[in-house]
């Protein structure tokens, strides 16, 4: 069995949604499908999620939202006119209709509700045009199929362990299974959404439930490649790659799956496929528990902005006991997670997302390190990007380390940070914000010889 994920590009309009349904019905194991919310037709259009966040923001501010309502049906009636499923267009503007106009006591949770009805309606009318063709499809609400969510103490959205099981059952109906993606319901019946781009979790979690044989995540690119392709012309493509490497490059904003969506298909080792609606025949890249060749050393190069330091100084840290335990306790209760503590004898340096940090939260830090460590010093610098190199191969190779450095280094780039782990399939190199894109450059010529 496979699960087939499409994103919004691939469901923008009619001509989009008859492509898709082209590639569900070429393999009859592509038995459940998940789809996104119709997505923007051309540059300059705007995602039905925008609309519908528009929406529920007028009725928020206490406006009349009838011109927002009236967008997103539109846009539905313009792609069920030309699937030639008119009878479908009520159902859709019941749906949001009812959702837009609902009492709600919690504005976050009303936002959620209404935008999870992108990916709602675009399975209705999915499942409509399959069986108006001759292929049985039935739409699957999440609650119903007992796809169940909470928040963790971060506001996160997590599955709760018994919607795998009620999930499974979906592998015995008989009819194509559309599922919108995106969303599922709390025990009390309320709409809890993943962040954006949180179909591709639906579709992991799906794939982990029926313990699918592949999970087909359809999008618009022909690959992943080993560098983000505006910044560098005809990348190289990746055929194959770890969980553990686009992991790493995710981290750094490699961003081809939202970086939740591996871990159930991970867990079961369920080997993820990207691929192209618009170019079906092409390789694509897969996304696996060991590989079975490597087409290059480097496996990717990727840089994210937006991180700072805080370097800690303590004369014999090293002969402390339980020095960095008590200082990651600071952090741990003031709900900071960290992301990456080299350290020497004497420092040890902090790193972390900005976005975590107000000036007051810094000050708070600085002062507790201070007062209840006795440090010698607390320094904040930020201006910080993460720049990763990212390959399995590397851990059996030697000067890869020294051949990032020097071009770095001839380059004039300076490395604030260098820091490499311990299984040896990833090195991180800390650089100036205004620097980030530039090292990913430099890494890439150096590293691939384009």
């Amino acid at each position: 069995m496979k699960i087939a994920k499409f994103g919004g590009s691939s469901l923008a309009n009619a001509y989009q949604i008859k492509k898709v349904c082209d590639i569900i019905l070429s393999d009859p194991d592509r038995r459940i499908i998940v789809v996104s919310a119709p997505g923007k037709r051309s540059s300059d259009d705007i995602k039905v999620t925008d609309l519908l966040i528009a929406l529920a923001k007028a009725r928020l501010a206490g406006n009349d939202y009838k011109n927002e309502y009236s967008a997103v049906i539109a846009r539905y009636k313009e792609i069920t006119d030309d699937l030639s499923i008119p009878s479908v267009l009520p159902d859709i503007e019941k749906a949001i209709s009812d959702t837009a106009a609902a009492p709600y006591d919690d504005d976050v949770k009303y936002l959620d509700s209404v935008k999870a009805m992108g990916e709602d309606c675009c399975a209705r009318l999915v499942a409509e045009y399959l069986t108006s063709i001759g292929h049985p499809a039935v739409y699957c609400n999440p609650g119903k199929c007992g796809l169940y969510l909470d928040h963790d103490a971060m506001g996160k959205a997590v599955i709760l362990g018994e919607s795998y099981d009620n999930l499974e059952e979906l592998a015995h109906e008989k009819r194509l299974c559309i599922f919108p993606g995106f969303y599922g319901y709390n025990k009390k019946g309320e709409i809890i959404t993943f962040s954006r781009g949180g179909s591709d979790i639906t579709g992991s979690i799906l794939a982990g439930a029926v313990n699918a044989d592949i999970y087909e995540n359809w999008t618009d690119v022909d690959n992943v490649y080993a560098v983000n392709p505006s910044l560098v012309k005809n990348p190289f493509p990746i055929t194959e790659i770890t969980y553990d490497e686009m992991r790493e490059l995710a981290y750094a904003g490699f961003s081809v799956l939202h970086e939740e969506a591996l871990y159930p298909v991970y867990m079961r080792s369920i080997p993820v496929h990207i691929r192209n609606t618009n170019n079906p025949e092409a390789t694509g890249t897969k996304i696996v528990s060991k590989r079975t060749h490597y087409d290059s050393l480097i496996t990717g190069i990727a840089g994210e902005k937006g991180f700072l330091t805080i370097t800690v100084d303590k004369y014999l840290m090293n002969h402390q006991v339980g020095f960095l335990m008590n200082l990651l306790k600071i952090f741990t209760e003031e709900g900071i997670s960290i992301e990456h503590m080299p350290s020497g004898i004497d420092s040890v340096t902090i790193i972390a997302r900005k976005k975590y940090f107000t000036d007051e939260k810094k000050e708070i830090i600085k002062n507790r390190i201070k007062n209840e460590l006795k440090v010698d010093s607390v320094h904040i610098e930020e201006d910080l990007a993460i720049v990763m190199l990212v390959g399995e191969a590397m851990a059996n190779s030697v000067g890869i380390m020294a051949r990032a450095a020097s071009a770095l280094s001839s380059a004039g780039i300076n490395l604030k940070i260098v820091n490499q782990g311990a299984s040896e399939i990833s090195m991180m190199f800390g650089v100036a914000e205004e620097y980030c894109n530039y090292a990913v450059r430099v890494l890439y010529k150096e590293l691939f010889r384009y």
